[in-house]
């Protein structure tokens, strides 16, 4: 049967999809997947999953496809990040026959993306994207798709969709903002750029950016025509974002809870999902934040949310009529709700600095400095400076370590095969060779091991003709014995 494409795929194998979940790192695993199906999620996306990684590691896959079946996660977008067209197709090929479709990320802006060159940092290289899709939409048995972030001018980027359009994209989600807008320095989506991307390609367009409510879904599709809708920060903070909902906290917590023990994951994904349900009222209950951060088990987590339960319960009880919700929220902190990110003003207050971009610090400094701002510096290398005066930490200054040749990551200055030590393991144990530069030496063990096998061998031989003398020796004196 050949495969559907462009809108027929989104009619038929999506099952006309408009409420998706997006994919997100160590976020939409198959617990919140289920929880978000649940409460009105149509489509889902696994977390971006990195294709060497994927292709190479069989314990990656297990962990994060392969599992246990659950014929209720359907239907189910596979992402990957690649930058190398081989790599993304056999990676994608052990993927198709657990889900409808691949994604190629596009869009990722961190700076995790850009050391490892992909996500929105090969938004420039239109060759080797083309590469990528067509090859892709060629060997594989489900169609591709991307999720791309826009440029500043519109024009480009409506050039830019329509490229992938013609590469073999069968599905496009437009992420309204630029690479740049990451962190404090977010800001608004842009729709009017999505609006022009659905009106320049016949493909199936999803938006994402500005999502908060189900109001801002329909205004989204009103306004852009899209076919669907993607959630990210929303979904996390109120999982029945789609359902037009604003639950009690402690219910979608305790239902999460229930999918995890289930479907178990790390430790640390049900951790930070908890912290996204529970943002406000953590904010109130500091000593409670404290030990959901230090919790080692996931019995110690539900008596965690247990606690936050009975805390918000009391304060119910207790609550005087006519009361208004605090801190300027919505509803009362208890309530799934949005978080609107601060800006950069915002965040400045929040840290007790001056109303200066200079002030803005936060999760990504460090990713700011290495941009380029070598002048603002984060709070834990303010103190390394306080303890070292002399030390630079001018980005530019910094060694810079030659790539291994297999997977990308700094090589052994030593190694004979130009490799990373985990690569060069894998090598020299294939190939039963030494690498002095990284202390393998399994050709070396070998030849001992023959060595000692040989040695055995020599020394058994005396020992078998002496006992064969014994036996002959004893025989006759037997012999002689029985003669007498």
């Amino acid at each position: 049967m050949p495969k559907l494409r462009g809108e027929a795929f989104w009619r038929e194998t999506l099952r006309s999809a408009h409420y998706v979940v997006a994919p997100m790192v160590d976020q939409s695993e198959l617990a919140w997947r289920l929880l978000s199906r649940r409460h009105g999620a149509q489509l889902c996306y696994t977390p971006m999953l990195h294709a060497q990684v994927f292709l190479r590691d069989a314990n990656y896959r297990r962990e994060n496809l392969y599992g246990e079946a659950c014929p209720e996660d359907r239907p189910l977008i596979v992402q990957f990040c690649a930058n190398d067209p081989e790599v993304f197709v056999q990676a994608a090929l052990l993927a198709q026959d657990y889900c409808d479709a691949i994604d190629l990320n596009l869009g990722c802006p961190q700076m995790i993306a850009k050391r490892g060159h992909y996500g929105a940092f090969l938004q420039e290289e239109w060759e080797l994207l083309q590469r990528m899709i067509l090859l892709a939409n060629e060997k594989l048995s489900v169609p591709i798709t991307c999720k791309i972030r826009v440029f500043p001018e519109i024009d480009k980027t409506v050039k830019y969709a329509q490229m992938l359009e013609k590469a073999g994209c069968q599905l496009l989600t437009v992420h309204g903002r630029t690479k740049e807008q990451k962190g404090p320095l977010a800001g608004v989506a842009s729709w009017e750029h999505i609006q022009a991307v659905r009106k320049a390609v016949s493909i199936p367009v999803f938006a994402n950016g500005n999502i908060q409510c189900l109001s801002d879904v329909e205004e989204c599709i009103r306004k852009t025509g899209v076919h669907g809708v993607m959630s990210a920060e929303g979904n996390l903070h109120n999982p029945a974002l789609f359902e037009g909902r604003n639950p009690l906290v402690w219910e979608m917590a305790e239902e999460y809870l229930e999918i995890v023990q289930k479907y178990p994951c790390p430790l640390s994904y049900v951790r930070a999902h908890l912290f996204k349900l529970w943002h406000h009222t953590l904010q109130v209950y500091q000593k409670l934040r404290e030990e959901l951060a230090k919790v080692k088990t996931l019995e110690g987590i539900v008596d965690v949310n247990r606690e936050l339960k009975l805390r918000c319960q009391e304060e119910i009880a207790n609550q005087k009529e006519g009361e208004k919700p605090k801190e300027g929220l919505p509803f009362f902190h208890w309530i799934c709700q949005p978080y609107i990110r601060p800006g950069p003003k915002e965040r400045c207050k929040e840290n007790g600095a001056s109303g200066t971009e200079k002030g803005v610090r936060g999760k990504r400094a460090l990713e700011e400095e290495e941009d380029g701002n070598s002048e603002l510096l984060s709070k834990n290398k303010q103190k390394k400076k306080l303890r070292n005066p002399n030390k630079s930490f001018d980005p530019s200054l910094k060694p810079k370590y030659a790539k291994c040749d297999q997977c990308g990551n700094p090589k052994g200055n030593k190694c004979v095969f130009n490799m990373c030590r985990g690569c060069c393991k894998k090598r020299a144990f294939k190939e039963t060779a030494d690498c002095p530069g990284h202390g393998l030496l399994f050709k070396t063990k070998y030849e001992k091991s023959l060595s000692w096998q040989s040695s055995q061998r020599v020394i058994q031989t005396p020992e078998i003709s002496r006992r064969g003398d014994v036996d002959v020796g004893e025989t006759a004196v037997l012999k002689e014995a029985g003669d007498s």
